[in-house]
């Protein structure tokens, strides 16, 4: 390695962690000069590592905390793509292409324990033509820090008041005690754990849809604002995310969960790169900018995107970001 090569570690989000790689592979062959390494850990984990300096650049599902922010208040959180939260499911007698409708109420009854089994009453109301089985259902939690946890908590939160007095949102939930509940930790567990276990249900990031669709998982449409049940289509997750573009501000920390488009995906949220606005040396943050610029531009391409369910930023979101990476400096 040359004394002029300058070396960028990323760590963080599970959910991203694909695309990072992606990333990283492609910014190293078009760019001389600098190695890109890219580690999946946990949102939690990311931010935390930024916020240290034991990694450069922290991705994470969830925007910064004012908890964040107090323990350094020097980080930025950049939008790099829009993304999606999936609700898995193991119901191996329902035939391929079929997706059960859930809402909010009904999840937040399941990880509360108060609906145990796939043919209840309240989810039969939700599916009328779908045969469920009589299976006990085996709700599956992050065991880590995480994005996941942090989107869907702040969703069952906004659907059902006894959750959101009772347990809450976080990147950290304390789950009821539920008889068949598992935990796992990270994206590609959780996915991994649903497919080993028949009446699973779980919440997971889009990347992980195509690997969870190999293993023969179903995966629901969820009620929106208006009720509407929805699956996260490429159209429903673009209709979820604009009406949020002209009301993000401009350090870019924005709640997007259960949005007022009457077509959107209720579970949106935007992966975010967290890094430090200073840097130990000139040439670190003249690295690090350069990586994030491409990262809006040529990697927020669809080729790099699209395989993984990640949708683009609008031209708005990238000027905002544009505006956070010039601050960056030593």
């Amino acid at each position: 390695m040359s004394a002029s090569t300058q070396t960028i570690s990323e760590a963080g989000s599970s959910l991203l962690y694909p695309l990072a790689q992606d990333w990283a592979s492609a910014y190293q062959r078009s760019t001389s000069g600098v190695t890109v390494s890219a580690k999946s850990t946990s949102s939690g984990k990311g931010i935390n590592a930024a916020s240290s300096g034991s990694v450069d650049i922290g991705a994470s599902d969830a925007y910064l905390s004012s908890g964040d922010l107090v323990k350094n208040h020097k980080l930025l959180n950049i939008p790099l793509v829009i993304s999606a939260q999936t609700i898995i499911y193991n119901l191996p007698s329902l035939s391929n292409g079929t997706h059960i409708n859930l809402n909010g109420t009904v999840l937040a009854d399941i990880y509360s324990g108060t609906i145990t089994n796939w043919d209840d009453k309240l989810i039969k109301q939700l599916n009328q033509k779908v045969p469920l089985p009589s299976l006990p259902i085996r709700p599956v939690h992050r065991s880590d820090n995480s994005g996941d946890t942090f989107l869907f908590t702040s969703y069952l939160s906004t659907q059902d008041p006894d959750w959101d007095s009772r347990i809450g949102y976080g990147t950290r939930a304390a789950w009821p005690q539920v008889a068949g509940n598992l935990s796992a930790g990270s994206s590609t567990e959780v996915e991994k754990t649903c497919a080993a276990t028949p009446g699973c249900v779980a919440y997971n990031g889009i990347s992980f849809l195509p690997q969870a669709l190999n293993d023969n998982l179903g995966y629901a449409s969820l009620a929106n604002t208006v009720g509407t049940p929805t699956l996260p289509t490429t159209a429903a997750i673009q209709a979820a995310a604009a009406p949020f573009v002209n009301l993000t501000p401009p350090n870019e920390t924005i709640a997007m969960i259960d949005g007022p488009a009457a077509t959107g995906y209720p579970i949106v949220n935007y992966e975010y790169a967290v890094v430090s606005v200073t840097q130990p040396t000139a040439a670190k943050a003249s690295a690090i900018k350069s990586l994030l610029r491409w990262a809006l531009t040529t990697g927020n391409g669809s080729g790099y995107l699209s395989k993984y369910g990640f949708q683009r930023l609008p031209d708005t979101l990238v000027a905002l970001g544009m505006q956070q990476i010039a601050e960056i400096g030593s």
